[in-house]
């Protein structure tokens, strides 16, 4: 028979064991909830440039550093006083168009994604990618941005044929074959103006074939550089107007440079490119220190968008470009 004392005790130690598991789990759920909170800031810091809803990559086809430094460009000079940027970045071997405008969308080199030469086509190739993504083709940073945030706004406007065959176009929204290099920026302001894409890639060719019909250091050629100057002046007028440049990170590249009246090979006269970013977050006036390749320029813009990057890809965003690094 239990005494009504040992009850009340037994009752007592009960209660006070209760106390001390309810006090022990507030606490514990406490620290779990502090512990979050912390976390959630270098997460958010981790995946995406604070700031930032638009992208646009602007290539020209075939600038090389030497046109930007002799040319009469005061566009691109405004932009590298508030950019970061590198007059030696380098393209993938070989240096001509197609490898290396691919290696800039997939984040990989020719080794990996296997376009080899401008003759490769989806169903015409000497050596298979590594890895075919979810367009029959090595995965592009199109259709990386479709797959983890398919509500955003895409768009392709290129001035060579070519490079339509270099991404997965079920992955873009809008997608131009232009004529010439005023037309090309002209539907993509109208576009950008019209739709605010997220991720925009405007390809002009005209610099290069200036370069093949007169020579990469002739006037022609660095002509051909400042009209590039300008319309890239132009599509920053156009995301003025369309209310985008206070959140957009500007871009601008090449795919190789030339030397005479052709390129293709190894000289770094063909193989450095220009490579300037510029946009909130983004490091000031900052001459990159860092080695870029080209197919980095697809991570940096994956980076940007808080994109997680195949494995198969091998390149790295260029993180000296941003302020928190």
């Amino acid at each position: 028979m239990i005494h009504s004392d040992d009850l009340k005790q037994e009752q007592c130690k009960a209660r006070c064991i209760s106390l001390k598991y309810y006090s022990f789990f507030k606490m514990f759920r406490f620290v779990i909830l502090v512990l979050t909170l912390l976390m959630i800031p270098t997460l958010q810091n981790d995946a995406q440039v604070k700031g930032v809803n638009y992208v646009v990559l602007i290539g020209v086809d075939g600038m090389s550093p030497d046109g930007v430094n002799k040319a009469n460009t005061p566009i691109m000079d405004n932009l590298i006083q508030r950019s970061a940027y590198s007059m030696s970045a380098r393209a993938v071997m070989p240096s001509s168009s197609s490898p290396n405008w691919s290696s800039m969308l997939m984040g990989a080199g020719p080794e990996q994604h296997g376009v080899t030469s401008n003759d490769w086509r989806p169903d015409k190739f000497q050596l298979p990618p590594t890895e075919v993504g979810p367009g029959g083709i090595f995965q592009t940073i199109f259709s990386l941005l479709r797959e983890q945030q398919p509500s955003v706004i895409t768009a392709c406007f290129h001035d060579w044929g070519g490079i339509g065959h270099l991404f997965e176009r079920d992955a873009v929204n809008r997608i131009e074959d232009t004529d010439g290099p005023v037309h090309t920026t002209e539907r993509a302001v109208s576009y950008i103006i019209d739709k605010k894409p997220n991720f925009t890639f405007i390809h002009l060719d005209h610099a290069d074939h200036a370069g093949h019909a007169h020579g990469y250091t002739s006037p022609e050629y660095y002509k051909s550089v400042e009209e590039a100057d300008r319309l890239i002046g132009e599509t920053i007028k156009g995301l003025t107007t369309a209310g985008m440049i206070e959140k957009t990170i500007i871009i601008i590249t090449s795919d190789h440079g030339g030397v005479g009246k052709g390129h293709g090979g190894a000289s770094k006269a063909e193989m450095l490119i220009p490579w300037i970013i510029s946009g909130p977050g983004v490091v000031q006036g900052k001459e990159l220190k860092s080695y870029i390749n080209i197919y980095d320029t697809a991570a940096t813009i994956a980076y940007v968008f808080g994109l997680k990057t195949p494995k198969s890809w091998i390149a790295k965003p260029v993180l000296e470009s941003f302020e928190t690094q």
